[in-house]
Order: C-alpha cells, then sequence, then structure tokens
C-alpha cells in the first residue's frame, strides 16, 4: 500500500474552458494502466470547450446542476448523483447551470503511448 501525495489543486486552461474551472487530480495510473480520475469543480455557467476522449468519458455528478451536450443533441440536465457516459469520439461539452457550482468526478482513459497519439479537437 501506498499513500499518494495529492498535487495542488489546478486552473483549468483558458482554451479549454470557458469561465473558472478547478481540478484535483484524483488518479493518475502509470502503464500498463491508462486510467485517469479528476474532481472538477466548475463555477456557475462555466463549461468546457466542445472536445471528445478517444476512449470516452464517464462524469459522476457531484454537487450542483450540470448541463452537457453532444454536437447536434439535445441539452441535458444532471444532478448529484447521476451518471453520464460519452462513447468513444462523441463531441460534447459540459458545464455548470447559471447561478450555481457544479461539481462531477471525470472518468477516462487516455491511449497507451505505442498508439497514434490525437490532440482531442476542443472548440468554444
Amino acid at each position: 500500500m501506498e499513500l499518494l501525495k495529492q498535487p495542488q489543486t489546478g486552473k483549468g486552461p483558458a482554451g479549454m474552458f470557458a469561465g473558472d474551472v478547478w481540478f484535483d487530480v484524483i488518479y493518475r495510473g502509470e502503464e500498463p494502466s491508462r486510467a485517469r480520475a479528476n474532481m472538477v469543480k466548475f463555477a456557475p455557467g462555466a463549461r468546457t470547450a466542445w472536445h471528445s476522449h478517444g476512449l470516452g468519458q464517464t462524469l459522476y455528478i457531484v454537487e450542483g446542476t450540470a448541463l452537457i451536450q453532444s454536437r447536434g443533441g439535445d441539452l441535458v440536465e444532471a444532478y448529484p448523483g447521476d451518471i453520464v457516459y460519452t462513447p468513444p469520439g462523441e463531441e460534447h461539452w459540459h458545464g455548470a447551470a447559471p447561478g450555481r457550482f457544479m461539481i462531477h468526478l471525470a472518468l477516462w482513459e487516455y491511449r497507451a503511448r505505442t498508439a497514434p497519439r490525437r490532440t482531442p479537437g476542443w472548440s468554444m
């Protein structure tokens, strides 16, 4: 067993988020693991840019009201305890409803270093 040191809270970069977003790295697997887990806190009305994940993404809503939309799809509201899965390659965004902070746990995998790497399409 190992007690891991918690990295400092990070500020979401402006090129990937609209509004103020902070994240704590919960898990960053090392090969052969590809798992990632971040706890992400969105200020009211803040959101991600349009993006996709090569191996999909799961969000677990912890607090507040989340807004999620896939490109061309309906706007979805999600609440604490809800789980949202976005399949591989599906462009989407997620963020907080106006007037409320929102926190979610984001779970995803990255592609192995031996596989071709693609930069996700981030756009506002």
